[in-house]
């Protein structure tokens, strides 16, 4: 255990946004977003560049959040999956420390654990249309007597767009769209609408901030901002390349963090989350999470940590078996459906950006980053180089690259194997249309999930 600096146990507080890219906000260098409070936060604090989710898929990313484990070992690989009683989760650990536990926001996990919280507030009446309605009445209302812990969810900036009090902060015309979707004005004004809806989300943060000083607690409370998928746009979410899978992390803790401003260059994994939490507690080691404590590098910021992270992409509107390991270097993609296109979820393919595509598609007019959207079939492997930051160029066929093809094939097979994941044959089928995002006219049935039947239960934790 890594020795704690303060006097008492802190305070923790987990902010949860949805469906925001790590690159959609101005303290990772998006020139137009507006998220003030946040970029404060972050020259107060620390801020993560190499921080990397399980999946990029809402529920199981918080499923692994919550428990420390991949997807494949929650019982809740899937969206809209539910997390088995059985699992340990960390508010669970944390409140058997004697804290005191809450939740408010988007749920999205099932009944079970919600054992884990003394509280839970996840109404759509409570939660208010962005999902942060309930965080500063629920601050307000803890015992005095108690360390807290917090979980504070968003439903910001998940689809459909709605009018709210910062709708029009953002110009469409001053938009960029990222190369692979169209430079088109309905694109631009589907983001400028996404990017109005994170200025609300951090616009509540900053409220959080100002309640925590009115209690005069904020010093010694730790304050963790982070996003459960990427941007809920055409190749991004759902899918294994960084524009999915990488998401902000931001860190505060006045008391406790010595080197406030750093940027940290450590590769840390969403599974992680779970154990510096219980050790920020002054808790134990859970033998059920999978992850690692990361305490050390809020102490030291300097210091490495992680030498791969993995992610998968299960079923999420339509079938899918993707996995993928990362070093800060390289990107390996496995892909164990590839007879079938990578389009996205159907929120995002009943986008305006989406039909932007499907223009130019029809048109012949799709360069290479938009092309890949409709792919398919796909390759079976894919690998990416470093300076290729949006994952654009496969190289895995490349002879030159074969070194590094093998050692992280490898890699990925002693994950999977160590894990206990699997390849069902029959997995969920779609249950949307790719072409317009509505629901197809059929049956729905569940297929098998990843993960044997003694996933749920190990405890290894694959490569480091």
């Amino acid at each position: 255990m890594y020795a704690l600096q303060v006097a008492e146990r802190p305070n923790l507080i987990l902010i949860i946004a949805d469906d925001i890219g790590w690159d959609d906000l101005g303290c990772y260098g998006h020139p137009l977003v507006q998220s003030p409070n946040l970029d404060r936060i972050a020259s107060e604090g620390l801020v993560f560049d190499h921080f990397y989710l399980t999946t990029s898929s809402c529920s199981p990313s918080r499923a692994s959040i919550i428990s420390g484990r991949y997807p494949h070992n929650t019982g809740a690989a899937e969206l809209h999956t539910e997390l088995p009683a059985s699992l340990a989760t960390f508010p669970a650990e944390l409140k058997a420390m004697g804290y005191y536990t809450a939740q408010a926001g988007k749920w999205h996990l099932g009944p079970a654990a919600k054992a884990g919280f003394d509280v839970v507030y996840d109404k759509g009446s409570e939660m208010g249309d962005g999902g942060e309605e309930r965080w500063l009445p629920t601050l307000r209302e803890r015992p005095g007597d108690k360390p807290f812990f917090m979980w504070f969810a968003a439903l910001d900036a998940h689809r459909p767009w709605g009018p709210n009090p910062f709708s029009g902060t953002h110009n469409p015309e001053e938009v960029f769209p990222p190369v692979y979707l169209a430079d088109a004005i309905d694109t631009k004004k589907d983001l400028a609408s996404y990017y109005d809806e994170i200025t609300r989300f951090d616009h509540y943060i900053g409220e959080v901030e100002k309640e925590l000083a009115r209690q005069g607690v904020l010093e010694n409370t730790l304050i963790m901002i982070v996003s459960d998928n990427g941007r809920p746009f055409p190749r991004s979410k759902t899918r294994m390349y960084d524009s999915g899978i990488k998401s902000p992390l931001v860190i505060k803790w006045p008391a406790g963090i010595p080197h406030p401003g750093s940027r940290v260059q450590a590769l840390v994994s969403a599974i992680d989350i779970a154990p510096t939490m219980v050790e920020l507690a002054g808790g134990s080691e859970v033998a059920a999470f999978q992850g690692k404590s990361f305490l050390s590098v809020l102490k030291e910021p300097n210091r490495e940590f992680r030498n791969y992270v993995f992610a998968e992409h299960n079923w999420h509107d339509h079938e899918a078996l993707e996995r993928m390991v990362r070093t800060k270097e390289h990107v390996y993609v496995l892909n164990l459906r590839p007879q079938f296109s990578q389009n996205g979820p159907a929120d995002s393919n009943a986008s305006d950006s989406y039909r932007d595509l499907l223009l130019l598609r029809d048109q012949g007019k799709l360069n290479a980053a938009q092309a890949d959207v409709f792919a398919a079939p796909r390759p079976y492997e894919e690998l990416y180089l470093p300076d290729d930051e949006e994952q654009l160029h496969n190289v895995a066929a490349n002879p030159a690259h074969r070194q590094t093809l093998l050692h992280l094939r490898h890699v990925m097979t002693q994950w999977m194997n160590e894990t206990e994941d699997t390849q069902p044959d029959r997995l969920t089928p779609d249950w949307y249309n790719k072409e317009n995002g509505k629901p197809l006219d059929i049956v729905r049935e569940r297929g098998e999930m990843p993960g044997s039947k003694g996933a749920l239960h190990t405890h290894a934790t694959g490569p480091f």
